[in-house]
């Protein structure tokens, strides 16, 4: 990679599951993370259920220790979150104990840079499963040399869908005090979110919206649009995050029918900034 900075990623690091972390949830909980999203959902608000991109909260600590065991740490300036892909099992509900692990399956090299792709579980304190989800790290501008492991499990967009419109188109409104909201409900404190001077420093415009808070906005769409508004019937959930979203921004998520097939309904998405697709790749599976 032309540009790129040489680095030797630890295959020995793959495949090591971290500590497991425990999570009690509460319905104050359930209830900031909706209103930090702008949720409409008044399951998600009342904090009866948790919304679907929630479940990332459980898993924060326990999915970062195992990226530590394969990338050096000098090379995580150069971080930024590529791709999410949630795989339900059941939602997420107040007054319960969840349990997370996570490990590294796989790196990849590519040609703008490389990429560390965790799996993470979620359970219940009696084991049964929750969600699954995989998180693809992305490292700009550096060459891990080679490709190891696994990655994440599929989730493209089929052009050809653009040749018919969409089944539905959601406009959306970027709080600006976004970023302060999501931050303490999500415990995702980077600065990038929060202080000016650092997002300038990186060669930013100003503070950004946090990825995942734009995917919830995503999901609520999808939800509300083709899922009566019901979180139990989400079975998956993917994006790719392709562009940076700002506080004040405006956007439109749209929503394409893919097929129907053993109860399980799947849709495409995207959502948009102006011309610029934000989140690209949007995948999403409901049952009937």
């Amino acid at each position: 990679m032309s540009g790129s900075r040489t680095v030797e990623f630890d295959e020995s690091g793959l495949n090591t599951w971290s500590d497991a972390e425990s999570f009690e949830v509460t319905r104050g909980r359930i209830a900031e993370y909706a209103a930090a999203t702008n949720d409409p959902i008044i399951a998600h608000r009342d904090g009866d259920v948790a919304s679907p991109v929630f479940a990332i909260v459980p898993v924060f600590d326990a999915m970062l220790v195992p990226v530590i065991d394969v990338a050096p740490m000098d090379i995580f300036g150069r971080v930024v979150h590529g791709e999410q892909d949630f795989h339900f099992h059941r939602p997420i509900r107040p007054g319960e104990t969840l349990v997370a692990r996570a490990r590294a399956i796989g790196y990849a090299s590519r040609s703008s840079g490389s990429t560390i792709t965790m799996h993470i579980e979620t359970r219940s304190e009696a084991g049964d499963p929750v969600n699954e989800q995989y998180l693809t790290a992305f490292f700009r501008n550096v060459d891990a040399g080679r490709t190891v492991g696994e990655s994440a499990p599929p989730h493209g967009f089929d052009e050809a869908l653009r040749a018919g419109e969409p089944i539905a188109v959601v406009p959306q409104h970027v709080d600006q005090d976004q970023t302060f909201r999501y931050a303490p409900a999500s415990d995702d404190p980077v600065p990038l979110h929060l202080d000016e001077e650092v997002a300038k420093d990186a060669g930013l415009p100003g503070i950004i919206a946090h990825g995942l808070c734009t995917m919830a906005f995503a999901s609520w769409a999808v939800l509300t649009e083709v899922a009566g508004s019901d979180v139990s019937r989400m079975r998956r959930f993917a994006v790719r995050f392709a562009g940076l979203v700002f506080p004040g921004d405006d956007l439109v998520t749209r929503i394409w029918k893919v097929k129907s097939a053993n109860g399980i309904n799947t849709y495409a998405f995207e959502t948009t900034r102006g011309e610029e697709v934000v989140l690209s790749d949007g995948l999403a599976e409901i049952a009937d």
